[in-house]
C-alpha cells in the first residue's frame, strides 16, 4: 500500500483519488480551501465538482498541505496550471524525502510556453524525485469516478518511473499503458483543448458533423506539427493522449472546453463564459501559448490562430470560419 497525496479536489483529482482510493493505497486529497475541505467531509460528495458521486468515509480531505503530504511516497498534481508553480513551491519547503511526483494537469504556461513538467521541474528539488511522470488520454472524470471503461498513457523520461504510475492506478475499469515520449504526451493533452473550443464554436454556429470532423482533422494535423518541432514523436498524436484525447474532447458533453466554445459562438463574452463555467478552460490559456509559440517557430497553424484572434482580438467566430473554409487550395497531406 502507498501513501498518496492527489493536490487538487477538482473533479480529475477527486477522480483520480477515487481510483486510487479503490486500488487499495493511503490516499489524501488536498483542497486549498478550508470550506471545500468541510464540505466534502460532512457530506462525503464533491458538490461543486462531482455532485452525484459519493466520497468514501476513509478517504482523507484536507486544507492543510502539511498533512496531505505527511510521510507520503507519492504526490499527484491535479491543479490548474496556473497554480503549479506556487504549489511546487510549498510542497518542496515540506517534503524532506524521495517521492514519486506524478502530474494530470493540461495545459501549457502562458508567457514561458513550458509544458507543465518543465515548470515542476524548476520548482522542485531535485533530490525529492527521479523523473516527472505525467498521466494523459482521454479520460472526463465523470466517468471515470463512474468506473466507466477508460484508457490513459504514463510517460516519463525514466521508463521505471512511468511503470511506478501504471502500477499504482491500473485497475479493471481504468487501464494505463506507458509511453517514453513525455513531449508528446504533454502536448497531445494540452493543445486538443485549442481544438475542442473550436469544436464548441463549430457546434454552436450550427455547422454539424461534417465541419467538426474536418475542425478535428486538420486540428490534429496542427497539433502534430507544433508538437514535432517541439522535439515530441509525431506517432504519439496518433495515440490515446492525440487523437484519443482530442476526440472524447471535442464530442462529449462533459468537455469544458467545447462548452466554452458553445458559448462563445452564440455571442457571449469571454470573461463571461469562464465565470459561467466555474472551472479553470485551460484551451483558452492554451490557445496563447500555442499561438505565440507558431509565430516564433514560424509554424503554420491557422485552426489555432483563428482561435487566437476570437479570444483575444474579438474576430467574429463566423467570420473566422468562412476565412479558414476559404483560404487557399493545398494537398491534404502537405506539411503534416
Amino acid at each position: 500500500m502507498d501513501r498518496i497525496a492527489v493536490l487538487g479536489a477538482g473533479s480529475w483529482g477527486t477522480a483520480l483519488a477515487l481510483v486510487l482510493q479503490e486500488n487499495g493505497h493511503d490516499v489524501r486529497l488536498w483542497t486549498h480551501k478550508q470550506d471545500h475541505a468541510d464540505d466534502i467531509n460532512k457530506t462525503h460528495r464533491n458538490v461543486a465538482y462531482l455532485p452525484e458521486i459519493e466520497i468514501p468515509d476513509d478517504l482523507f480531505v484536507t486544507s492543510h498541505l502539511d498533512k496531505a503530504l505527511k510521510d507520503v511516497t507519492t504526490i499527484v498534481f491535479v491543479l490548474p496550471t496556473k497554480a503549479i508553480r506556487d504549489v511546487c513551491r510549498q510542497v518542496d519547503k515540506i517534503i524532506d524525502h524521495k517521492v514519486t511526483i506524478i502530474h494530470g494537469t493540461k495545459g501549457i504556461e502562458s508567457k514561458t510556453f513550458k509544458r507543465v513538467s518543465e515548470m515542476m521541474e524548476e520548482e522542485l528539488s531535485e533530490n525529492l524525485f527521479e523523473e516527472i511522470v505525467v498521466l494523459s488520454g482521454p479520460s472526463h472524470a465523470e466517468e471515470v469516478a463512474i468506473k466507466h471503461p477508460t484508457t490513459v498513457t504514463a510517460s516519463s523520461k525514466s521508463i521505471a518511473e512511468a511503470q511506478k504510475a501504471q502500477d499504482l492506478f491500473i485497475n479493471k475499469d481504468f487501464r494505463v499503458y506507458t509511453s517514453p515520449d513525455m513531449i508528446g504526451v504533454e502536448l497531445g493533452g494540452s493543445l486538443k483543448n485549442i481544438i475542442a473550443l473550436g469544436a464548441g464554436i463549430s457546434d454552436g454556429l450550427g455547422y454539424g458533423d461534417n465541419a467538426k470532423a474536418a475542425l478535428m482533422t486538420r486540428g490534429l494535423a496542427e497539433i502534430a506539427r507544433l508538437g514535432t518541432a517541439m522535439g515530441a514523436d509525431p506517432l504519439t498524436f496518433t495515440g490515446l493522449s492525440g487523437v484519443g484525447d482530442l476526440i472524447v474532447t471535442c464530442t462529449s458533453i462533459h468537455s469544458r472546453n467545447w462548452k466554452a466554445g458553445n458559448l462563445l459562438a452564440k455571442g457571449n463574452p469571454l470573461d463571461d463564459v469562464l465565470n459561467e463555467m466555474g472551472m479553470v478552460v485551460e484551451g483558452v490559456y492554451t490557445t496563447e501559448a500555442a499561438y505565440h509559440l507558431a509565430v516564433d517557430r514560424k509554424i503554420d497553424m491557422p485552426i489555432t490562430t483563428g482561435l487566437y484572434h476570437i479570444l483575444f482580438k474579438g474576430a467574429d467566430p463566423k467570420d473566422v470560419v468562412d476565412q479558414l473554409m476559404t483560404r487557399m487550395r493545398r494537398h491534404e497531406m502537405e506539411d503534416l
